[in-house]
């Protein structure tokens, strides 16, 4: 099925669009209700002249949470653990394709520019995620942290979430894996560089583009390409595994770059890669769609025809076994030419197991000691 540029927008899409001025760093446009309010509010062209143009940008709000648990169980077949944490909800690196957009009208708040503004931070998760690590029916595999929103956005540097569930996790010789965007996991290589060493540690780091405009237009709070690629070699040079990510990849926009970013991430010091399809469900289309004709409508046909021939006609289809890589034609061309990339590059082979035997609650103060 073929993509067509949208029209010109007309007076109520205007409306919509926040001012360029307003949204400095964002990447969304709009910030359309969530699709549970009972309730949706619109500006409406009155006939005077809008002074938007007056009005800050919009800052980011954190809200605090006190969570009564953290770890999230799923049984998905197409992802690779089956427990994770997310330390905040909501994403100030704002990267306009983020699958976990729609998550956020839960909270009734927008996918949109709320999801990178309106943040929710969960201090005191340390304590909580000790507590159900020391109940008597756990049982340890691997826990997976990043994989829906970034723990090492920018409010981490106040918030120090991750640092709390780092600091347990390693307490209790628990193996993790994470994965980022975000430069600030250097800070925390006194604790990951020794888990690491023990076999309880495997990082991912997602690297979309190496063109540093395109990466700050598509994910304007992100660490710059050339910023991430050190973080790897940091990382590497500690004797972390580190798998380099390229994800998503984006047809007819970041595609081309597939085997330099690869080449990359290898000269870095990545032991291994992976990649994943641009993923577009629910709200996360038309603000993708919205982004791609406001700064690349020349690639609009080009990008939203490839997605459509991949998911059956649609802009994306949530099937298990597909929803990650697309099915058709070009995404096995994509797939083709990641394997031979990685293959020449050795970064084909998989990071080493993660350690589940070594996994002990920590003695606290009073607690009995065993005889034996």
């Amino acid at each position: 099925m073929s993509a067509t540029i949208p029209p010109a927008a007309d007076p109520e899409e205007e409306t919509r669009v926040l001012p360029a001025s307003r949204r400095r760093g964002r990447a969304a446009a709009t910030n359309d209700p969530g699709r549970f309010e009972g309730q949706s509010r619109a500006m409406t062209d009155d006939g005077w002249p809008r002074d938007d143009g007056d009005l800050p940008p919009i800052r980011t709000e954190v809200r605090l949470e006190r969570p009564r648990s953290v770890i999230s169980r799923n049984s998905s077949p197409d992802i690779p653990f089956d427990r994770s944490i997310n330390p905040y909800r909501g994403c100030e690196h704002g990267c306009i394709y983020c699958f976990a957009r729609p998550g956020h009208a839960y909270l009734n708040l927008s996918p949109g520019l709320d999801f990178e503004t309106r943040l929710i931070a969960r201090p005191g998760a340390g304590a909580v995620l000790e507590r159900e690590l020391r109940a008597k029916s756990y049982r340890p595999a691997v826990m997976a942290i990043g994989t829906y929103t970034d723990p090492y956005q920018p409010v981490e540097t106040r918030y120090r979430v991750m640092r709390e569930l780092i600091e347990v996790l390693s307490a209790f010789n628990h193996p993790l894996g994470i994965v980022t965007k975000g430069s600030g996991i250097e800070r925390d290589l006194d604790l990951l560089a020794p888990m690491a060493a023990k076999g309880l540690l495997h990082v991912g780091i997602s690297v979309t583009t190496l063109d540093p405009k395109l990466a700050r237009t598509m994910e304007p709070r992100v660490p710059a390409p050339a910023r991430r690629l050190r973080t790897i070699r940091r990382l590497a040079e500690a004797g972390i595994p580190v798998r380099v990510m390229v994800a998503p990849v984006i047809p007819g926009l970041t595609d081309p770059e597939l085997e330099a970013i690869l080449a990359a991430g290898a000269e870095a010091g990545a032991r291994s890669a992976s990649w994943i399809m641009l993923r577009l469900p629910r709200e996360v289309s038309p603000l993708f769609r919205d982004w791609l004709a406001e700064h690349y409508p020349d690639r609009f046909n080009r990008v939203m025809s490839k997605l459509r021939e991949m998911h059956g006609g649609q802009d994306y289809s949530a099937d298990w076994g597909k929803r990650m890589r697309g099915e058709g034609t070009y995404a096995e061309l994509v797939g083709q030419r990641f394997r031979l990339a990685a293959r020449r590059l050795g970064l084909d082979r998989p990071l080493p197991p993660l350690r589940c035997d070594l996994f002990a609650p920590p003695a606290r103060a009073g607690d009995q000691l065993s005889l034996f």
